[in-house]
């Protein structure tokens, strides 16, 4: 992973000192509440429904394990031992006291971390695929692209003032993990007919009050012209984006208002006043920075691995998490491993101080002293040898990171909601804790197979609820809390916004609507069918009819006559 130079040491010391200067003089009553306000988010600073909210920058999801133990000891000293990770590639503190931000910030800057440009009305932390470098299906690594564009974006002054908060990702391999096309710019990485490295680009996309694809406005864009391309799109959205309506000042607004062809016309024209001009990226700069990302010294080991079988075998519980939580690598004899966050006592994302370090011991130990953060929440061990996944599984299992749902229903992606955060319609935290426990046997799980759910506390969808093959909106009606829900998203290659049900519900609900929804797909999936291949397949109205038609029942012997009942 990409290691500071000096210059960069420099440049996040000198923000600490700037910052450490701007909350001494807030405090001593020379710099207003409201002049304090876009200081303290230019460096990821919110405040909150109970105390202040500070958002730390994961550049493309990676951590060293020296990171992790200091994340880990700030939670554990200046917060309530547990770090939250973001669908962003961001890890959020949600009660450090305002007064102790600054010596926070300077003791992540002793690890090469900040929080620079993760608010505000800037280009915020670009983010790419949790499986970047060892993917089997990648076409080509993409992390170095994501350094490039940080390098680029973090305190370019033409940028920082945008009209609205500007969002990059990055996909390189053959199946999307990074959602571009929910973006503001997406990024997917193709080969021309030479092996050359390029673009496809993709511009306003976007979720929130305003879900939207975004759209395709070049086919390919060479390697060498990817700041320039950027700095054109970002240029015309300067100028044309609106500024006297937050609610309508993101880029996929002006996209929407010019249309793809003409925004993608005035992108080009921009383009033809700096395409060979001193932003070209060179081979040379392109080779300094994915120096930092060669791989790592891989054993030379097998794939064929007699005693992790036997184990398989053994250990219906190992076979379950091998199934689920280990993903292919590129390197023969290595897996990639997803440790969950997803236990059912504890917020989703969240991590406890002894489990982040116990998972840096674990980085050291079985993969190069690295982890990732991916868009589900969960963090990544992404270079494990497989003849120690076994003995991984045995320690995960015994700290509570060893849940066997990647991927299916209990898996889901949710925002801190109402619990802390002052924009939230509605709890979000109680909402998914609630599902789990009502649908979180494993056999049940395993049978229904791939389905996603996902829960926003808000419009403005930290959940990613539009994308969830079964998404859960928090809204307010006079006071009270409800609970619109959607089915039909989805994320990856085919991602589409999905479609709302109907009026929304109480809280206490929820849980039986998400389970009829399943008992649908239960009752008519075809063979090989998943979830969401069921609803294209039947359309929304079977599903409306049973959520608006059947009783609510609380027979406690519901899963055994349902499981029963579908075989």
């Amino acid at each position: 992973m990409y290691q500071y130079d000096e210059f960069d040491q420099a440049m996040i010391d000198q923000r600490v000192a700037q910052f450490t200067d701007q909350m001494q003089r807030h405090f001593a009553g020379e710099l207003s509440v409201d002049d304090l306000r876009p200081l303290r988010l230019q460096n990821g600073l919110y405040i909150q429904r109970h105390a202040p909210m500070f958002r730390i920058a994961v550049p493309y999801g990676m951590l060293n394990s020296k990171q992790m133990r200091k994340l880990a000891d700030i939670a554990r000293r200046y917060d309530r031992s547990y770090v939250h990770f973001t669908t962003r590639h961001n890890c959020q503190y949600n009660w450090i006291p305002l007064e102790d931000t600054p010596a926070v910030l300077a003791e992540l800057a002793t690890v090469q971390m900040h929080s620079i440009q993760t608010s505000g009305n800037d280009v915020r932390n670009t983010t790419t695929d949790q499986f970047a470098g060892v993917a089997a299906d990648e076409i080509a690594d993409p992390r170095p692209w994501c350094e490039i564009i940080r390098q680029w974006s973090t305190f370019n002054p033409e940028f920082a003032y945008l009209p609205r908060k500007f969002k990059i990702a990055v996909n390189g391999a053959a199946t999307d993990r990074t959602v571009i096309q929910v973006n503001d710019i997406g990024l997917d990485m193709k080969l021309d007919e030479n092996g050359e490295v390029g673009f496809r680009v993709l511009v306003g996309g976007g979720l929130g009050r305003t879900p939207i694809i975004g759209s395709l406005i070049r086919e390919f864009l060479p390697w060498q012209h990817l700041i320039t391309y950027l700095e054109s799109i970002l240029r015309v959205y300067n100028r044309y984006g609106r500024r006297d309506n937050s609610f309508k000042a993101r880029i996929k607004i002006l996209v929407k208002a010019l249309g793809p062809e003409e925004f993608a016309r005035q992108v080009e024209e921009e383009w033809q006043h700096v395409k060979d001009g001193p932003a070209t990226l060179t081979a040379e700069e392109v080779a300094r920075i994915s120096r930092h990302f060669t791989p790592p010294a891989y054993a030379t080991l097998s794939d064929d691995v007699p005693e992790l079988e036997a184990q398989r075998q053994q250990h219906k519980a190992f076979a379950r998490w091998l199934e689920r939580n280990t993903h292919p690598h590129k390197v023969p004899g290595y897996a990639a491993v997803t440790v969950s966050l997803k236990a059912y006592d504890q917020a989703t994302g969240n991590v406890s101080s002894d489990q982040l370090e116990l998972l840096a011991d674990l980085a050291d130990r079985y993969s190069f002293g690295e982890a990732r953060v991916s868009h589900e929440q969960n963090l990544i061990l992404a270079d494990v040898p497989k003849q120690a996944l076994y003995n991984l599984w045995q320690i995960l299992r015994s700290h509570k990171l060893a849940t066997s749902t990647v991927g299916l229903l209990t898996d889901i992606i949710c925002c801190p909601g109402g619990d802390v955060c002052a924009l939230a319609n509605a709890k979000s935290t109680p909402i998914s804790m609630a599902i789990q426990q009502r649908l979180g046997d494993l056999d049940y799980l395993h049978d229904i197979g791939d389905v996603s759910l996902n829960i926003s506390g808000c419009m403005n969808a930290c959940g990613h609820h539009h994308i969830g093959n079964i998404g859960v909106l928090g809204v307010d009606k006079k006071g009270e809390e409800w609970y619109q829900v959607s089915i039909g998203g989805r994320q990856g290659n085919d991602t589409r916004l999905g479609k709302i049900l109907g009026p929304s519900f109480a809280a206490d609900d929820v849980p039986r609507v998400v389970e009829q929804l399943i008992d649908v797909y239960l009752e008519n999936r075809l063979d090989g069918e998943r979830f969401i291949d069921t609803f294209d397949r039947l359309g929304i109205e079977p599903y409306k009819e049973r959520v608006y038609g059947t009783p609510h029942t609380n027979n406690p012997t519901q899963l055994q006559q349902r499981k029963v009942a579908n075989g």
